[in-house]
């Protein structure tokens, strides 16, 4: 590997939307999207090898704890819960700059509930809160403001 693809080289400090982002679809499933396994640990290799974007498919699941996986498919479920802890734990450990949660949501409300709780316990202040308009993505804010931080796209 060239020592230099690791460096940052661009100026971080414009909108968010004038950068491509490293980005993964499926991201907890370890193969195909019809049989194959979910697995969290999916998303520490994900986010090891570059990834600031990644997807979480959340459905009910029983007791009152969403799980992930691919909808009507015979994929295996994961608990959104340990999801969240996988991605707390590798989210910055190779790259400082912001991860994206994209969660596709297919919960209940009391579900949807759960959810933010775990996002505010597991993530804590890493979690932005700040709300923003993309009417004009001007305002977004840079990738370099937002180092550190986990932001929820749904």
């Amino acid at each position: 590997l060239n020592p230099q693809h690791g460096e940052v080289h661009q100026d971080m400090e414009q909108p968010l939307c004038h950068y491509f982002i490293a980005s993964s679809h499926n991201t907890y499933l370890s193969g195909d999207q019809l049989l194959s396994q979910s697995r969290a640990e999916m998303y520490a290799r994900v986010l090891q090898a570059g990834c600031r974007c990644v997807e979480v498919d959340c459905w009910d699941g029983p007791d009152g704890e969403p799980v992930v996986h691919h909808g009507y498919t015979l994929t295996s479920k994961i608990l959104f819960r340990d999801v969240a802890e996988t991605i707390n734990k590798y989210a910055f450990i190779k790259n400082e700059f912001p991860v994206i949660l994209s969660i596709e949501n297919h919960c209940s409300i009391q579900q949807q509930k759960k959810i933010a709780q775990y996002l505010k316990e597991i993530f804590g202040d890493k979690l932005d809160l700040s709300s923003v308009s993309t009417a004009d993505p001007r305002q977004l804010p840079s990738p370099q403001s937002l180092k550190g931080k986990i932001l929820v796209k749904v």
